[in-house]
């Protein structure tokens, strides 16, 4: 029995990556009864951070400034909450969510439960991630501000 093997993922960008994954895969274990899988594909970017930091000073803070419900006012995160609930994918789409992404999950009593990130967002999963976010707040009479970072003083 041969030990497990912990995943490697390497992005070909030069000459150098490709030298080490051929390295690596002319010294996997060989096992006819365990045997290990090769797997090439496309690259999908993950979110970059610099997205998830605009969606906060920029939509969400804006949706929550500005938005009513039922004459209530909420908080940032609770829009996120919503968004995530009503705008994350409900399954895995490779070119929206990098791999491992999954939305749901259950309680042992059976409750289902949001666990799905932005975070396992690709760029441009996150992209129309976004746009769904401004159209919601659009419809709610929402007035964006430009981009924080765009913005001169």
């Amino acid at each position: 029995m041969r030990q497990p093997f912990e995943k490697r993922i390497i992005v070909l960008r030069a000459e150098e990556q490709r030298q080490r994954a051929l390295a690596l895969i002319g010294n996997l274990p060989m096992d006819a009864d365990e045997p290990l899988q090769v797997v090439v594909s496309d690259y999908k970017p993950p979110r970059k951070p610099d997205q998830n930091a605009l969606m906060w000073a920029g939509p969400l803070k804006d949706i929550s400034e500005q938005a009513w419900i039922d004459g209530k006012k909420f908080s940032a995160e609770a829009w996120a909450e919503l968004f995530k609930r009503e705008f994350l994918p409900e399954d895995f789409n490779p070119d929206y969510c990098r791999e491992g992404y999954q939305k749901w999950t259950f309680t042992p009593k059976g409750d289902r439960v949001l666990i799905g990130s932005t975070t396992l967002l690709t760029v441009k999963g996150f992209a129309w991630y976004l746009e769904q976010v401004y159209a919601f707040g659009a419809n709610l009479g929402v007035e964006f501000h430009a981009n924080p970072n765009e913005v001169t003083k």
